[in-house]
């Protein structure tokens, strides 16, 4: 679940800044940081993994070659890579030959890349409006309707513009003019039963490779619910696929059959491979020690048939503990018959005194055969995660150049700030990622058992820098009569890692629990091997309290912020935003930034800050920047197009500057990815313009789309 923005913890400055207006926008800008931790998963163990076919590939534990034999029990490998890399498979190049846009991120590969070049950053800035689409289901939360937060990447496919709304409608549109063509009604309640909102990430395509002719569901349209209901309707007609499960919807809560907290809610669409759906859900952070624990579904496309399940932690685990889901998309190799899987981190999230065993598989990279579900190679990258730093985005799979040396690759952009470069075929590092000794806690919290090290990346270099508290910035502190000041002398802070406490204000998180980077993950273009990953950074203070002191502290919670029981465990915890009684974070901007990577030598190109944040209606200047929530797209012609940021605007930047292009104003906040198609010889850019809460107290229900002018 997302982390809201919260106030100071005096009560009186609580109340100021609850006068002053709950849309202190900073704050707002703040609230980014819960926001993915609303849909977040746990922490695993490789010895869970399940399959229900026979295993076509052995497992075995191995070791970082920068980590101890004690450590080397959190990464498993492979024995068998090698035979695998050779396998007689299909040729399937890992970027399309074809234009592609029919997925959460574009491409199974996660690139968020078009080979288009109609559009190219000499003429982007004569872009145009060509036409816009308004869904109607849309709630700022005022009324009985929770407030809607919609994230869905505009599908293309099948000469069509497919979306699912927050409303849990699937429509179908006309990719040059906005024409709606169909639209299904899923009936699904609209009550927040997992999360603060109603969320809706978007919509899966699917089509048979050899379609029988005359009859239906050939191509079929994928939607789910926050009441674990997955919908497949024919992508021609809208009607639904009778053939598919129980005429067409499939319960997927059939299968919550441990610790059943809450419904496995499908708010991210299924990631489809070939003719599998691989499934996973969300549920509810910071709420129980004991949850429903993370399972990953493979289904038949055409059926809902179950064909394998995959869980992350062990039987043993999974009696005490929970989630270590994948709430987010996933990735795959198909040529080498992979599926990537971003584990999240397991429950209670901020104290892990139930769980001390290792469980290698939470919050991971987990690479498992697409046939069987068998674990292939996984690499952790936080032992024992008491910071809700699950993995929160796909893996970007990218074929790079190191020193000479041609490397199938792949770069796991985390919530710490870090990007962990490795070979995707065996799991092994492309620069050294080393081990490092992290801190071991103030002994004010009874049962926990800290990881000695962590896993640290020694290129590309970290986003942000978490060696030191960051610096208070002096405008704020003013403004705050020194607030922010005296709040940083009563916050612990020995650099990442530093565990929770429940002395003092508690511990400083940086940066937050939404993260450095998230789901909309790592942008890639090919030619010239450039990633491109905006990140947001944001300070957060996590504070502990027993049972009896959390009863006396609790104030209730917000969209991703505020207090949360961990039910069944003996800490409840408070996690908040570092603002002033104004709202203004207390730390220096930039607030966020738009960073480019040569993927030749893991170096940063170029880096700027993205976007404008926001202060009581007033645009705060450019050059601090502003949190974003959703990624990047790519393209041949040199473009790289973004939403994400606070001020609702639309942007183009150059690839090879980063000098800032184009813009446009929408409706809200464009949190969705945005997609880049060719329909009639013409290139459009797609963007959905929903806003999130936690960002920023702006909705919309705006599909937004642009192209050149004709001639």
């Amino acid at each position: 679940m997302s982390t809201p923005l919260s106030q100071p913890s005096t009560p009186t400055l609580k109340l100021a800044a609850t006068r002053l207006g709950s849309v202190t926008a900073l704050a707002l800008l703040l609230a980014p940081l819960p926001l993915l931790a609303q849909d977040q998963p746990a922490e695993s163990d490789p010895t869970s993994t399940r399959s229900e076919s026979p295993a076509s590939s052995k497992t075995a534990a191995t070791s970082s070659s920068a980590q101890t034999d004690d450590e080397s029990t959190q990464d498993v490998g492979t024995a068998d890579s090698s035979d695998r890399q050779s396998a007689n498979r299909t040729p399937i190049p890992l970027v399309p030959e074809q234009p592609t846009w029919d997925s959460f991120h574009g491409q199974l590969n996660a690139q968020k890349y078009s080979p288009l070049d109609q559009i190219t950053a000499d003429n982007v800035g004569d872009l145009e409006k060509v036409w816009e689409y308004h869904t109607g289901d849309v709630s700022d939360g005022s009324g009985d309707t929770p407030a809607t937060v919609w994230s869905a990447t505009p599908v293309f496919a099948n000469d069509t513009i497919y979306i699912g709304t927050p409303f849990y409608r699937l429509i179908a549109l006309d990719p040059g003019t906005g024409e709606e063509k169909w639209s299904f009604d899923t009936q699904s309640s609209r009550k927040a039963l997992t999360q603060p909102v109603l969320k809706n990430r978007g919509v899966s395509y699917w089509e048979a490779e050899n379609p029988v002719a005359g009859e239906p569901c050939q191509k079929i349209v994928y939607m789910g619910t926050m009441d674990a209901q997955l919908f497949a309707l024919d992508a021609d007609t809208g009607e639904l696929c009778k053939g598919f499960a129980d005429n067409g919807v499939l319960n997927v809560n059939q299968w919550n059959d441990t610790h059943a907290k809450w419904p496995l809610s499908v708010l991210q669409p299924p990631t489809v491979v070939g003719d599998h759906l691989m499934l996973g859900w969300a549920g509810m952070d910071w709420a129980y020690e004991q949850a429903p624990p993370g399972t990953v579904f493979s289904l038949d496309a055409r059926t809902g048939e179950l064909e394998w399940t995959f869980q992350a932690l062990s039987e043993e685990m999974r009696k005490k503990s929970g989630t270590a889901n994948v709430w987010t998309h996933m990735s795959a190799d198909r040529e080498n018959g992979l599926l990537y899987l971003p584990v999240s981190s397991p429950s209670p999230n901020y104290w892990g005194g139930n769980r001390t065993e290792e469980a290698p598989l939470a919050t991971s990279t987990t690479a498992v055969d697409i046939e069987t579900g068998e674990v292939v190679w996984s690499r952790q990258w936080v032992h024992h995660d008491i910071w809700d730093y699950d993995i929160n985005a796909a893996p970007t799979l990218m074929d790079i150049t190191v020193d000479g040396k041609e490397i199938p690759a792949l770069i796991q952009a985390t919530k710490q700030g870090f990007l962990f470069v490795v070979n995707r075929l065996t799991g092994e590092d492309v620069w050294p990622i080393e081990e490092r000794p992290v801190p071991q806690g103030d002994g004010s919290v009874e049962g926990e058992v800290y990881a000695p090290t962590q896993p640290f990346p020694t290129k590309p270099a970290p986003l942000l820098d978490q060696s030191e508290k960051p610096k208070v910035w002096g405008l704020a502190d003013a403004l705050g009569g020194g607030q922010c000041s005296r709040l940083w002398d009563d916050l612990t802070y020995e650099g990442m890692y530093t565990p929770p406490t429940t002395k003092g204000e508690g511990a400083l998180a940086y940066p937050d629990s939404a993260g450095g980077v998230q789901w909309g993950g790592v942008a890639f273009d090919p030619v010239s091997q450039t990633a491109i990953v905006n990140t947001s950074h944001i300070v957060q203070t996590i504070k502990l309290y027993n049972r009896e002191d959390y009863e006396k502290a609790d104030s209730g919670s917000g969209n991703e912020s505020g207090f949360s029981p961990q039910e069944g465990a003996p800490y409840g915890m408070r996690l908040e935003v570092a603002t002033n009684w104004l709202g203004m974070p207390c730390w220096e901007p930039p607030f966020g930034e738009l960073v480019a990577l040569d993927m030749h030598t893991g170096d940063v190109k170029w880096r700027r800050p993205v976007g404008a944040s926001q202060q009581y209606g007033f645009f705060m200047p450019e050059k601090w920047g502003s949190p974003t929530i959703g990624g990047p797209a790519v393209t041949a012609g040199g473009v790289v197009f973004i939403g994400a940021s606070m001020d609702a605007k639309l942007r183009a930047f150059s690839l090879e500057t980063g000098e800032e292009l184009w813009s446009d104003q929408a409706q809200a906040p464009a949190v969705a990815n945005p997609s880049v198609y060719e329909y009639q010889g013409r290139q459009y850019v797609a963007f959905v313009a929903g806003g999130n809460t936690i960002l920023k107290d702006q909705v919309g229900d705006q599909v937004v789309v642009y192209a050149l002018p004709e001639k």
